[in-house]
């Protein structure tokens, strides 16, 4: 336990200042979101989501800049917002490759009908996820664009059925994963090896992503089990992203 502790302080310790500020602050906005939401309404639930995600895509833009420089660094912040937009208005649109959704009213303001935080939220995500898989596969490009969208994945294993039930979004024939069509799980992983291939991301700091990823991890158990009363989602999605921690810890020896 003191060795765990003391790798988590040494890995906070080399995450820069401005991150760091970052990180509390998408914390707080994430363990405040049952007060925002009792005394703001859907208001409050608005803005906490809004922040929150904000501030943890700036999280891993602050800790990529120092190690690939910045304008590396905001060359794949524009390429993933810009994909990840793509990939979502064809998705809303078609029906392809989620199957068929749509945005309710909620989320503002929006492009071509898809929310602008929804991108950012692909920004949030995708930098932890290519730490995960750079872990695993650090000498192998296909494993790590793989691994890289399978953590991905297993991230929305906790975030569709939360954001469903918050009604940001609607499935018009909801599936058998507590309400969400299977088929979004191949289209998640499919849209983030196609956006990390076209990315391609240098490699990163994983133990700073990868904690940050651990945090997710743990804040969504935490919320989704205890808080919004979502006890499955909130074990699959432990289990989904757990096990690609234990594996890139494994992976790293």
């Amino acid at each position: 336990m003191s060795s765990a502790w003391g790798a988590s302080v040494a890995l906070w310790d080399g995450i820069p200042a401005g991150a760091q500020f970052a990180l509390v602050g998408w914390i707080l906005c994430t363990i405040s979101l049952p007060i925002s939401r009792w005394f703001w309404s859907e208001r409050g639930l608005r803005w906490s989501v809004t922040i929150g995600v904000v501030a943890q895509a700036i999280t891993g833009l602050l800790i990529l800049g120092p190690a690939w420089g910045w304008t590396r660094t905001a060359l794949t912040a524009c390429t993933v917002l810009a994909l990840g937009w793509a990939v979502e208005y064809l998705g809303s649109h078609t029906g392809f490759p989620f199957g068929r959704y749509h945005y309710t009213d909620r989320l503002w303001p929006r492009l071509g009908n898809v929310p602008l935080l929804i991108p950012v939220a692909w920004l949030m995500m995708l930098p932890p996820a290519w730490a995960i898989g750079q872990a695993i596969a650090p000498q192998h490009r296909l494993l790590f664009v793989l691994t890289s969208a399978l953590a991905f994945t297993v991230w929305d294993l906790f975030l569709d059925p939360q954001m469903v039930s918050w009604r940001l979004w609607v499935w018009e024939r909801p599936g058998g994963y507590y309400g969400i069509p299977w088929v979004n799980y191949l289209g998640w992983f499919a849209a983030a090896a196609v956006i990390t291939t076209v990315a391609a991301p240098p490699p990163s700091p994983t133990g700073q992503l990868g904690l940050v990823y651990a945090i997710t991890w743990v804040l969504e158990t935490v919320g989704l089990g205890l808080l919004w009363r979502q006890p499955g989602p909130a074990l699959c999605g432990f289990l989904g992203m757990g096990s690609m921690l234990v594996w890139a810890l494994l992976a790293g020896g």
